[in-house]
């Protein structure tokens, strides 16, 4: 039950190649999942799903019957087309190599080219890794590669259950925590960004998340002059990442 690709998005469907490609480490990018649905096979791919904390979603069976008309029996999965990198991995190995933490973390961004163009700029920028949600977040697919130009494929891109989790980690690993947000009291480049340091951004909509504000040692600020009182979340992430490079190679 592979259907062919559609250059777009890569999905399978079908309970047994869901379980299939489970049991066989595939990328999942998220799965979506018929209400009301039951049964011996359901219950199995249930359990596997939670196990691994996979991304899934319950929806009507419209909803899948919109992507494909072939017999899904209530379960779609999206395959991911990049591999992930456990952070608690990528951290250790940084400072094993002798350099100087910098990481991106997403929390909300939910429109693919924003993260495409972050991670473009990310990955010329020598950022070490970029942090997402699992849930809550534009989805890694071939419009996002696209627009990364490819850097995706290049990037360590970590997933998170919790940001909030991830951030205590980062702190209790040495990395400090800085909110990019109109609302921050600090003008970017007066932030001491020369010592290991994750970005964090939210979405434009929303903001940063106020439990992840409680754990940010300072929140920062570009300073605008025009009508409009904020920038495109992947300007504001370009300007910050390149005030990094500045204050670390000058």
């Amino acid at each position: 039950m592979y259907p062919p690709r559609s250059g777009k998005k890569d999905f399978i469907f079908g309970i047994r190649a869901v379980l299939e490609a489970i049991g066989q480490h595939k990328e999942i990018e998220k799965i979506l999942i018929k209400k009301g649905l039951k049964g011996e096979l359901y219950g199995e791919l249930i359990q596997l799903i939670r196990a691994r904390e996979l991304p899934h979603q319950f929806v009507p069976e419209e909803k899948i019957n919109s992507i494909t008309r072939k017999n899904h029996q209530g379960i779609l999965a999206y395959v991911s087309p990049i591999e992930y990198q456990q952070l608690e991995s990528v951290i250790p190995m940084i400072y094993e190599k002798g350099e100087n933490p910098f990481l991106i973390i997403l929390d909300g961004i939910t429109d693919v080219r924003n993260l495409g163009a972050i991670a473009r700029t990310a990955e010329c920028a020598g950022v070490h890794a970029l942090v997402i949600p699992t849930r809550k977040t534009a989805q890694i697919n071939a419009d996002a590669i696209k627009t990364s130009a490819g850097a995706l494929h290049n990037l360590n891109v970590c997933r998170s259950q919790s940001l909030a989790n991830t951030c205590e980690y980062l702190v209790q690993s040495g990395i400090q925590l800085i909110a990019v947000t109109e609302k921050g009291n600090v003008n970017y480049p007066k932030a001491d960004l020369s010592v290991p340091t994750a970005l964090v951004l939210g979405s434009e909509d929303e903001g940063i998340s106020t439990g992840l504000l409680k754990l940010i040692d300072q929140q920062v600020s570009i300073p605008v002059f025009g009508e409009i009182n904020s920038l495109n979340v992947s300007v504001a992430a370009g300007i910050l990442m390149y005030e990094v490079i500045r204050q670390r190679v000058v």
